[in-house]
């Protein structure tokens, strides 16, 4: 891999993942041409998937030219999907609580499709299950704010959540600027 195709991998990473990557958010979705090293190959390779032990990247979906990685910290989505509301919701869909986490993703992945998302994907990216449940009865349409995702409950409390992600993109933006790599970037003291 070329240093410019690094970098480039490392700033779609950054800009698309920061709060995963820096331990603040239990996933985050990115999209990346087809053509393209995928991000959870890149992240093998260049130890990122083992420097904490637990973030991990696995394809969801390929989509024509696209590919759609999810990118998690192992441990904190655990921890977020057995939580009582997050288990009760996902077994609306047909998720039990005794599957562990790849089986899990594994059924998620196979309910993916071009330019579709099933409902339940809310749950797997950290939503509030209160806002999942209200983009669902509301289609979409009539939200209190929009940002990393559509608020339909405690507008308040999203927004200090959406300051925080924006805080991760641009501490991680700016230690790439800063000519780290990324290993080095989301190692350094935590936010």
């Amino acid at each position: 891999m070329s240093e410019i195709e690094r970098c480039a991998i490392e700033n779609d990473l950054a800009m698309h993942t920061a709060p995963t990557l820096l331990g603040v958010k239990c996933a985050n979705l990115i999209s990346v041409k087809q053509s393209e090293k995928t991000i959870s190959e890149y992240l093998t390779e260049s130890g990122i998937s083992g420097s904490s032990g637990t973030l991990r990247a696995r394809v969801l979906c390929r989509c024509r030219e696209r590919i759609l990685v999810y990118v998690y910290q192992e441990h904190m989505l655990s921890a977020w999907l057995s939580t009582g509301q997050v288990r009760d919701f996902l077994e609306e869909y047909g998720y039990r609580s005794d599957m562990d986490i790849d089986t899990m993703l594994d059924i998620l992945a196979s309910r993916m499709k071009c330019g579709d998302f099933p409902h339940e994907i809310g749950a797997f990216l950290g939503y509030p299950i209160g806002d999942i449940r209200g983009f669902i009865d509301n289609q979409g349409k009539n939200c209190l704010m929009c940002g990393y995702w559509k608020v339909y409950e405690n507008a308040a409390s999203a927004q200090k959540t959406f300051q925080m992600y924006d805080r991760c993109r641009k501490i991680l933006c700016d230690r790439l600027k800063k000519g780290l790599n990324l290993f080095q970037a989301i190692s350094k003291e935590e936010i």
